[in-house]
C-alpha cells in the first residue's frame, strides 16, 4: 500500500492541518485525510485528485454524490464513500444553520443564502416555508412538502395553519428546481397567488417566493411578481 507515512511531514496533510491550519489545504488533501489510506498504486491524495475529477473539481457536485458513485473509483470502497458521504453533509448542515433569533429580514439577500444552502442539493423539489414575527424576524422554518423531479404541491391549509400556530405574521415561500433552471414556472406563479391570497383573509401577509438551486436564486419581489 502506498501511504502518505512516506511523505516529508511538511507535505503530509494531517501534518499540515496541524501546523498551518485546516484552511491551508486544498480540497483534494482534505479528502486525502478522510480518505486516510491509498491503494498500492495510488496515496490517499490521488484518489482525493480523483474523486474531484469525478465532480469535475466541484464539491456541490461532489456532494450530490451517492455512495455507490463515489464507490466507482478503484480504492474507495464503502467505509472511506460513507466518510466522505457524511463529511460533505456535515459541511452543507453547517452551511445552513441558520441564528433564528438574529436574522432580520429585510431583503430577499438576508435569507437567499440559508435558503441556496439548505435546498440546493436536492434531488427532487422541496417546499419550505420561513414563518417571520412582526418585525420581520424568523420565527421558524419548516419544510411543507416534497415532491418529484419535476414539481411539489404545497397545500395552504398546511401553510396557514402552521402560520397560526407559529404566531407568524409575514411568511417567505420557497424551494428548489433540480434543474438548475431559476425561471419561475406558470404553477410556480399560480401557487404564490392562491397562498398570498388565502392568507390575506388571516391578515398574514407573503412576502417573498424564492427559487433556489445551484446557479442561484430568483425572488418574486425582486422582480415585482408580488
Amino acid at each position: 500500500m502506498y501511504s502518505i507515512k512516506q511523505w516529508s511531514k511538511d507535505e503530509r496533510p494531517r501534518e499540515k492541518l496541524l501546523s498551518l491550519g485546516a484552511a491551508s489545504l486544498s480540497d483534494s488533501e482534505l479528502l486525502a485525510i478522510l480518505i486516510r489510506n491509498g491503494t498500492r498504486h495510488k496515496t490517499a491524495l490521488d484518489l482525493g485528485r480523483e474523486m474531484l475529477g469525478l465532480s469535475k473539481n466541484n464539491l456541490g457536485a461532489l456532494g450530490r454524490l451517492s455512495v455507490r458513485e463515489l464507490m466507482k473509483i478503484k480504492g474507495i470502497g464503502e467505509a472511506k464513500a460513507i466518510a466522505i458521504a457524511a463529511a460533505l453533509e456535515l459541511g452543507r448542515r453547517r452551511q445552513s444553520v441558520l441564528p433564528l433569533d438574529k436574522i432580520l429580514v429585510q431583503s430577499s439577500a438576508d435569507v437567499a443564502g440559508f435558503l441556496q444552502a439548505k435546498l440546493q442539493d436536492e434531488q427532487r423539489e422541496v417546499f419550505a416555508v420561513l414563518f417571520l414575527s412582526r418585525a420581520n424576524k424568523v420565527n421558524h422554518v419548516e419544510i411543507i412538502s416534497e415532491g418529484g423531479m419535476t414539481g411539489t404541491v404545497a397545500d395552504p391549509r398546511v401553510i396557514l395553519k402552521k402560520a397560526l400556530e407559529e404566531s407568524a405574521v409575514n411568511l417567505i415561500l420557497c424551494h428548489n428546481h433540480p434543474s438548475g433552471s431559476l425561471k419561475p414556472s406558470r404553477a410556480d406563479e399560480q401557487l404564490t397567488t392562491k397562498i398570498r391570497d388565502a392568507a390575506k383573509l388571516l391578515d398574514i401577509q407573503v412576502l417573498d417566493h424564492i427559487i433556489v438551486s445551484d446557479r442561484g436564486y430568483f425572488s418574486f419581489a425582486d422582480e415585482g411578481l408580488m
